[in-house]
């Protein structure tokens, strides 16, 4: 089966200066894909180039087997969305509002959205169970409902693959939940998923492979239970990890404080 979203011997950065290099990696429908390491690591910058928002410096990303830059701007966003880190609204948009600016991908430079797109939005907030929410400003939302509100606006863009950047950073522990249970949802139905996140517990429960990155350089990659793993974890980090056990067979990972 192909991949969605590949990239081959990528080498990543901004202007005059490089980042990553050497990466490659496959998301194929119906998976999660979790992408851990430390602050200045290159994540985000990854997923920039992932979306052509950066140009790559090196290798190839390719979108449904073919090289990104052979995809328009619209087109690459009529298959894959991006929900980006910490992001807030200035103005009191309701959910409704909010997610249909998902739909820009489908509509002409000065279109307003109608009717098809208003149905397509509303999909997107009952697929996430927020219809409720629809005419709430986002200012009258907890943290977890608009970080729902911004994967509904991705999914509005009807892609085939969703990317998003630490989708729970300030999240409460119960909101945290909400986030993943809704990308583990998504993938179920069929979407390949790849999310940043700074917790190896949601990538153990959540995701079907991760890759570890550090200083821009694949640390290890493939299946979650082989990569995410104590060891690999003190060396992605340079901290000591403590292993909590765990239930099922899935351990639990906290950061190692040391003897007492």
């Amino acid at each position: 089966m192909s991949a969605l979203l590949e990239a081959d011997a990528l080498r990543f950065g901004h202007p005059g200066r490089t980042v990553g290099t050497d990466l490659s990696l496959a998301l194929h429908a119906g998976q999660v894909i979790a992408l851990l390491g430390p602050n200045g690591g290159g994540k985000t910058t990854l997923l920039k180039t992932l979306l052509g928002l950066l140009p790559a410096q090196g290798g190839v990303v390719r979108l449904d087997g073919r090289a990104l830059g052979e995809w328009s701007l619209p087109e690459r966003a009529r298959r894959v969305g991006y929900v980006p880190q910490g992001q807030a609204s200035t103005f009191g948009y309701s959910a409704r509002q909010m997610v249909l600016m998902g739909r820009t991908a489908h509509l002409g430079l000065l279109a307003r959205p109608g009717a098809h797109d208003t149905t397509v939005a509303d999909q997107a907030l009952q697929r996430l169970g927020i219809s409720h929410l629809a005419d709430r400003s986002v200012h009258r939302m907890s943290g977890g409902e608009r970080q729902l509100v911004l994967i509904a606006r991705a999914l509005a863009q009807q892609p085939r693959a969703v990317l998003l950047d630490e989708p729970t950073a300030s999240l409460d522990f119960g909101n945290q939940g909400m986030v993943m249970r809704a990308i583990r949802s998504l993938a179920d139905e069929g979407l390949g998923v790849l999310f940043t996140t700074h917790d190896p517990n949601q990538a153990l429960r959540c995701a079907d492979a991760a890759l570890l990155l550090r200083e821009g350089r694949v640390l290890a990659s493939g299946p979650v239970a082989e990569v995410v793993t104590a060891e690999h974890l003190r060396a992605l980090y340079g901290a000591p990890v403590d292993d909590a056990g765990g239930q099922g067979g899935v351990p639990v990972f906290l950061p190692g404080f040391g003897a007492r």
